[in-house]
């Protein structure tokens, strides 16, 4: 039995237009879009000899058993943000499905091979990404997370329990872990990086780390006709001139820095914003350089305050170390794609063959961009 990529592309498209409107996909983990999503990877799946499971931390498990009980772990997630790419992150899921198809043909493969849909994998509801897949890993904090709500109040325990999950049961989802061997994953890249050198494929060298914040300056409301503008104390201009800031600190030290999310109050036209609330998001492959990036970012941050007249103050969301893949299995995938098809296309395929042009900053070190 041989792969059919255009069944897998066909099972996609069937995906988006399931659980995705004209803006995008909207499959928000620990949503009934996102249940619905689970629905349809569950009846793809019940035409195969699989065993399907769904762990303590609501991850989703489809077991080929092999002649080794050594597993090959292999998938994504289904979950998205909102308005996500078509792509992002249900690809690995659904070219996974396709895998397992091809194994379950050839009859019993040597090594047993686990498809996963990780639970919350975006993080898009409470802020919190790589849920699921950090109850497995055993990195999870369920304290840190029992306070986190939604936009609309719910509470993460709430979300999780309407959808079966107890959150003090979820890092019980170690127990997976026991038989695995090696994770693999495909994904479609999420910048220009590879379209930039002229790269269908690469592989990736490690995940990035991330430091996320939540940045609230501080001022003073007042009446937008009445205080001259010398007099203001205008807590939105400090968190604007922060983020320009910050896209150069990502510059400066060759990592990302993202605003992407801003609450202002009391946010009326005619009002000075007394307070305002702005996302930090830095990411880099050098735990060094992560934490550099971060202490510039706090330094800024407090410069603008003094400047603006008014305070700042930090709160940490959320944060992860940077961690490199394993060099064997990174030369696996190496040497995959140098014998896939796209080889002969003309360009070069896996990591570049011109190593000037692929070392230096960490945004060039990787071939691709890392999911978390």
């Amino acid at each position: 039995m041989s792969l059919d990529p255009a069944r897998t592309v066909a099972e996609l498209r069937e995906l988006r237009s399931l659980t995705g409107d004209e803006h995008g996909a909207q499959r928000v983990c620990w949503t009934d879009t996102w249940a619905s999503a689970r629905s349809w990877l569950a009846g793809k799946l019940a035409e195969l000899p699989v065993d399907v499971e769904t762990d303590e931390a609501g991850n989703l498990w489809a077991t080929l058993a092999g002649a080794s009980e050594r597993a090959v772990l292999i998938g994504g997630h289904l979950d998205s943000v909102p308005n996500g790419g078509w792509l992002d992150g249900c690809l690995n899921t659904v070219a996974g499905l396709e895998v397992l198809r091809r194994l379950a043909g050839e009859g019993t493969p040597p090594a047993t091979v686990r498809l996963v849909d990780w639970a919350d994998e975006e993080g898009a509801r409470f802020g919190r990404s790589l849920f699921g897949s950090s109850c497995v890993s055993g990195t999870i904090d369920v304290n840190a997370l029992r306070g986190l709500r939604d936009r609309d109040g719910i509470a993460l325990p709430d979300a999780l329990a309407a959808h079966g999950v107890d959150l003090d049961r979820a890092p019980e989802a170690q127990r997976q872990r026991a038989s695995a061997a090696a994770y693999l994953e495909l994904h479609i890249e999420q910048g220009p990086v590879l379209e930039r050198l002229d790269l269908p494929l690469g592989a990736v060298l490690g995940t990035v780390g991330v430091e996320r914040h939540m940045l609230r300056f501080i001022g003073q409301a007042a009446h937008s006709g009445s205080t001259p503008m010398e007099d203001r104390r205008d807590a939105f201009a400090g968190a604007a001139r922060f983020a320009l800031e910050a896209r150069e600190i990502g510059k400066r030290h060759g990592g990302v820095c993202t605003t992407g999310r801003v609450t202002v109050v009391p946010n009326i036209p005619t009002a000075v914003a007394g307070v305002c609330e702005i996302s930090l998001d830095q990411r880099h492959l050098d735990a060094d350089v992560l934490a550099r990036m971060l202490q510039d970012a706090r330094d800024v941050a407090s410069r603008i305050a003094r400047e603006e007249r008014i305070a700042v103050e930090h709160e940490t969301l959320w944060r992860i170390e940077p961690i490199p893949f394993d060099p064997e299995l990174i030369d696996f995938c190496d040497r995959a794609i140098r014998r896939s098809p796209a080889r002969r296309t003309g360009c070069r395929a896996g990591r570049c063959t011109t190593p000037r042009r692929w070392r230096g900053s960490a945004s060039r070190r990787r071939c691709s961009s890392s999911r978390a």
